[in-house]
């Protein structure tokens, strides 16, 4: 027999395990895309950061990636990837295309997210990127863009406002569509 004090501790237990339960559901369900982002939202100056260089760029970028040294001479399509991650897998080629077609307009630059050097080396390889892309390991960069997942991209003025966040992985037309807004 439960006596009142098991009884109520059970019943304690068990709505807190349903509370918990209903909140991890409804987080898978919910849209990361629908997130928002203080720094797109307000138009923000973009945060700074540097970061070290990717081995592969290093000789046309230097060895470290400062994004104050960036900003001015053209908009920033910044993509947050890593190499574990699939949706970032399927976009690479894309934003490869991209940058090829438009690197004179507009500077597409990586962050290589909580990833491991040789592992980020392999995807870059994988790839055949050529943007550049620096390294984030603790994802510190990350936390100052208020990245919730792998993808993410943020659309950067000329002037070094963010214009837009992504989040997820981009198809082509929507591309397109954040390089009309960035592009004059």
């Amino acid at each position: 027999m439960i006596g009142a004090d098991n009884m109520t501790r059970f019943l304690v237990v068990l709505a807190a395990v349903v509370l918990l339960g209903g909140l991890f559901w409804w987080g898978l369900r919910r849209d990361a895309s629908a997130l928002p982002s203080q720094l797109a939202k307000d138009q923000r100056p973009a945060p700074s950061f540097v970061l070290p260089t990717l081995r592969p760029y290093r000789a046309k970028w230097g060895d470290s990636i400062v994004m104050s040294n960036l900003v001015g001479p053209k908009p920033i399509v910044l993509n947050f990837w890593a190499s574990w991650c699939p949706p970032c897998r399927r976009e690479a080629p894309m934003l490869e295309s991209y940058w090829q077609r438009y690197q004179d307009r507009v500077l597409f630059l990586g962050v290589n997210f909580q990833d491991g050097e040789e592992a980020a080396l392999a995807f870059i390889r994988e790839f055949n990127l050529s943007f550049p892309s620096g390294a984030d390991p603790r994802g510190g960069v990350g936390v100052d863009y208020g990245v919730y997942g792998m993808p993410e991209t943020f659309f950067i003025t000329k002037e070094g406002r963010v214009l837009a966040r992504h989040v997820g992985e981009l198809s082509a037309k929507q591309l397109e569509g954040y390089l009309a807004r960035l592009l004059p």
